[in-house]
């Protein structure tokens, strides 16, 4: 497994597996503990996995979870997103900028996230299946959303036509005014 920190924020790391390609397919380790803590420096327990199917063009996020925080590792099983991290640790020297990587099935990578991040994600194929482990169950009164296009963050999403984005996210606050850690 290789690993590459964001060139902008290096709390942020990009994962990409060893593959083992013949005729019949392909096979490779989608998470191994030990290699990531060791590559992490830092102990993690994941405790929730979650997925999500979502329709070209989707939008979804920013979300976070305040009191709560989760660490996140992101993968797509099919199709390709636009994954944003977004730094919301207020004596971070990166609060407030983000990072960014397309994730597919053909690339197989995988972003670490995290606690102390938003995160969302644009859906660049058809269809997307995202899957990510998290290191903090779900809990409703926790979550918060920032608007994902918010002018402070200033995040270059790709083409910004055509979008599906819940009411939810439409109603998410600027990132001024967001609870942060």
């Amino acid at each position: 497994m290789k690993a590459r920190k964001d060139k902008n924020i290096d709390d942020v790391i990009v994962f990409t597996p060893e593959v083992f390609e013949d005729n019949r397919g392909y096979f490779f380790e989608s998470f191994n503990y030990k290699k990531i803590r060791d590559i992490l420096k830092n102990d993690f327990n994941f405790i929730q996995d979650n997925q999500s199917l979502s329709k070209f063009g989707t939008v979804r996020g920013i979300h976070y979870q305040v009191d709560k925080p989760q660490a996140k590792l992101v993968r797509v099983v099919k199709g390709e997103i636009f994954d944003v991290a977004v730094d919301l640790r207020s004596k971070s020297k990166t609060f407030g900028q983000w990072a960014a990587c397309k994730l597919s099935d053909s690339n197989l990578k995988q972003l670490w996230i995290p606690e102390g991040f938003g995160h969302g994600f644009k859906v660049l194929s058809e269809v997307a299946v995202v899957q990510y482990k998290t290191t903090e169950y779900y809990y409703p009164e926790n979550e918060r959303c920032i608007l994902w296009n918010d002018i402070n963050l200033n995040i270059n999403w790709p083409e910004t036509t055509s979008l599906l984005v819940s009411d939810k996210d439409q109603a998410g606050k600027d990132f001024v005014e967001a609870e942060v850690f």
